[in-house]
């Protein structure tokens, strides 16, 4: 499986990446082995994900949350909350 994630960064900000390992990406994002990006912001929480069958669709669905506003971001994220 392949998954597209959002995590919440220690100061508050979102990170949005994907992965074919969603517990040891984040594991490596809170070690300082991720991105560059969340280096210095660790911890970070995951807060958000799908999952998809090809990495091309996760790629795909990575970019356009990456377009997202902050506030478009924080509803997709409640909403995912509400049903779970």
């Amino acid at each position: 499986m392949n998954y597209t994630y959002i995590l919440q960064c220690a100061d508050g900000t979102y990170y949005t990446g994907w992965t074919n390992n969603l517990e040891k990406r984040v594991e490596d994002h809170n070690q300082n082995r991720g991105a560059k990006y969340t280096r210095g912001r660790t911890p970070v929480k995951l807060v958000y994900s799908e999952t998809f069958e090809t990495k091309s669709e996760a790629l795909k669905r990575e970019a356009a949350i990456k377009r997202l506003s902050r506030s478009e971001k924080e509803a997709l994220i409640a909403k995912q909350h509400k049903e779970n």
